[in-house]
Order: C-alpha cells, then sequence, then structure tokens
C-alpha cells in the first residue's frame, strides 16, 4: 500500500505539472523511487510508462485548449512541448488527426450546435422528450 501511494503521488505530479519540462528521473526522484524501479511500478499501476502518460496529459489539456480557438503554437508551449513540430506528430499519433484539423472540427462541432442543439442530444433521450420533429432554432 505505502509503495501504491507513492506511485498515485508521482502521477499527481505529473496531473500538476504537465506543463513543465519533466523527465522521468525527476518524476521518480519526487515519489523516492529508482529510475527503472518507478518506470516499472507506473506502468503495472496504469498501464503506461510515465513518459507515456505525460504524453497522453498534456495531449488531452492540449485538445481543450484547442477547442478554445487557440492558436497551434501558443497551445503546444502552454503544455509543455519544446517545439511545435514535435508536439504536432505526437498530437496525430495520439488523435489520428493534426492539431489544426482537430481544432477546425470543434469549431464545426460548436457551430453546428449552436444552431440546432438537438444535433448534440442522443436520439434515444430526444425520443423520450419528444424532441424529434420539432424545431430548435
Amino acid at each position: 500500500m505505502y509503495l501504491y501511494r507513492r506511485i498515485v503521488q508521482a502521477k499527481l505530479f505529473i496531473d500538476q505539472h504537465y506543463s513543465e519540462p519533466l523527465d522521468v528521473s525527476a518524476i521518480a526522484d519526487e515519489a523516492y523511487f529508482s529510475k527503472f524501479h518507478f518506470i516499472r511500478l507506473f506502468k503495472s499501476a496504469y498501464g503506461r510508462t510515465p513518459h507515456h502518460y505525460l504524453i497522453k496529459v498534456r495531449i488531452d489539456h492540449a485538445q481543450q485548449l484547442l477547442s478554445k480557438d487557440i492558436p497551434v503554437a501558443e497551445v503546444s508551449m502552454m503544455v509543455g512541448f519544446e517545439s511545435s513540430t514535435s508536439f504536432a506528430a505526437l498530437f496525430k499519433k495520439q488523435t489520428g488527426m493534426s492539431p489544426s484539423v482537430y481544432q477546425r472540427r470543434q469549431r464545426i462541432k460548436r457551430m453546428m450546435i449552436h444552431s440546432n442543439p438537438l444535433t448534440a442530444v442522443p436520439n434515444c433521450f430526444a425520443e423520450a422528450g419528444g424532441w424529434k420533429n420539432r424545431n430548435f432554432q
């Protein structure tokens, strides 16, 4: 249980400091583990290495920021990437689309929801509420 608490402490450290320059050694030091022992324990607890978890956290935050129409280069710096190119490559690898395409799709999605809010309601709820054929404009 004590080891698990230290691993959770390291995960929380990543969650709070994701935008800062972090390396596995610094995170392992935060949890008071040797680097390789920490990587093994973290992966067994969370199913991915600390580095891959850090990338996932950064990409998740980047998606939120891109949805707010913040420029891609600015988002890459805000979430802790040193280069927009490496950010774009990792973003595409994780999400299957480039940051600019993701941002464009989010913008279109917001416009569609704004013009017809019913498109954001699952069909089963819309039918249960009797909204299927109503005009919400």
